[in-house]
């Protein structure tokens, strides 16, 4: 039952952003004057509407987003406004009559008010919530996340995965988890009578243990449970090597013994560390940096990501790495509200929000920066033909343009629906 109320809390707050994003454009299309005559939460039939101003609001019975209608986006328009009887793209204040620098920002109003989100909550989340303290990860409980089949005796880069070869269960040796039998969740308490009290600790006792037959002491639950394993040597990262795995090298790596496990460390097990609403501003700019960064970074792997999806489609295990619909994303959401992790719950919040804003910038229609690319474009050309004394080209004929927005529009809803299928036939989980 949280777990439900969680993903319908998450999906309604992505709606209430989206909402945000075309309020944006509403508001400051309205602040320069511009003609705007619509705004709907949701799409398909409506539920209620009701005229105010010479604008209609409403909501729809389909909770997949917003929209507005701004008169006269472009010179093209061919909607007939009820009230005049003339085209949108006639009315007086239609937008495309209006300045350029103007334009820019009713168009970018969007994507600014999601980076604002962003920064709201990541400031909230830093300077009151509060996040997990890094500095105590070595000393909660050792929980184990995913479990390997196997253990590879040497670090390998796969250049088709990105990633760390995969070990290979007819060569390599048996993994102590698999010859336990250990699932995600147990929680390893000790080695051989030596007490496990961290990650730290779980690492140095298998180094000293490579090759034994040892005791491994567990909770599953509320049962505590025992059995043997032997530890195979391997090689495995330093503790505290932040690198992707085509930037391993030779002095990223150490013999020792492994578990073959990932420890899944949970916000939730760490104390809380609240910075204030000052030096909250300083993380929050911080996180933020860090965060377009790795967005603009995911943007050039997707084309990598979409293999993995098709083969999660059709039975094949799914990448943890691999791009998320809002279905999935809701999911996790619902699984972090579930878990009480508040803090991972708004920095996946912020990180779509930043996602959705960068992403809507991008040169290319129907996203607002290729209607922003288009307005400049035709600002550059006009200021070049008066320099050179030849008359004003004009606006530029969107209906030549709808082949490549159409196939914009036709990539983006195979990738959507390769998402969303991946989302709910094989989602990713934190369970």
């Amino acid at each position: 039952m949280t777990f439900a109320l969680g993903i319908v809390v998450f999906a309604v707050g992505i709606l209430i952003a989206v909402a945000l994003h075309e309020g944006g454009h509403f508001w400051s299309a309205r602040w320069f004057g511009m003609k705007a005559t619509r705004f709907f939460i949701g799409f398909g039939p409506t539920i209620f509407a009701f005229k105010r101003n010479g604008v209609e609001y409403g909501l729809k019975a389909l909770p997949f987003g917003a929209f507005v209608k701004i008169v006269g986006m472009t010179p093209n328009e061919e909607d007939i406004d009820p009230e005049t009887g003339k085209s949108g793209s006639e009315d007086p204040k239609a937008m495309w009559r209006y300045p350029v620098w103007k334009r820019t920002i009713v168009m970018a109003a969007g994507s600014i008010t999601h980076f604002a989100l962003a920064l709201v909550t990541l400031w909230v989340l830093f300077s009151f919530v509060g996040v997990p303290d890094a500095r105590y990860y070595n000393q909660v409980p050792v929980r184990v996340g995913a479990v390997s089949q196997c253990v590879s005796p040497t670090f390998v880069y796969d250049p088709q995965t990105k990633s760390q070869k995969a070990c290979d269960p007819a060569s390599d040796p048996k993994s102590p988890a698999a010859q336990l039998g250990l699932q995600p969740g147990d929680v390893i308490l000790s080695i051989d009578g030596h007490a496990v009290g961290g990650n730290q600790a779980l690492r140095d006792e298998l180094k000293d243990d490579v090759g034994k037959t040892v005791t491994v002491q567990y909770k599953r639950g509320e049962e505590t449970r025992s059995g043997t394993a032997e530890i195979p040597e391997a090689q495995r990262l330093k503790l505290g090597v932040q690198k992707t795995a085509d930037q391993v090298g030779a002095g990223d790596l150490e013999r020792g013994g492994m578990l073959g496990i990932t420890v899944d460390i949970r916000s939730t097990d760490l104390p809380t560390l609240r910075y204030g609403p000052v030096d909250g501003a300083g993380q929050t700019a911080s996180a933020t940096a860090t965060l377009v960064e790795r967005t603009f970074a995911s943007f050039k792997t997707i084309p990598d990501k979409i293999p993995n999806l098709v083969q999660a489609i059709t039975g094949g295990e799914r990448d943890p790495e691999t791009p998320v619909s809002v279905v999935g994303a809701s999911r996790i959401g619902g699984e972090l509200f579930e878990l009480g992790d508040w803090a991972s719950l708004l920095f996946l919040f912020a990180t779509l929000n930043l996602f959705f804003g960068i992403f809507n910038l991008f040169p290319l229609l129907p996203m607002d920066g290729g209607h922003i690319a288009i307005a400049w474009f035709e600002r550059v050309r006009s200021w070049i033909a008066a320099r050179m004394g030849r008359p004003d080209p004009g606006r530029v004929d969107y209906y030549k343009l709808a082949p490549i927005t159409l196939g914009v529009i036709g990539v983006l809803g195979v990738f959507v629906l390769l998402t969303v299928t991946a989302d709910v036939v094989n989602p990713i989980t934190l369970k």
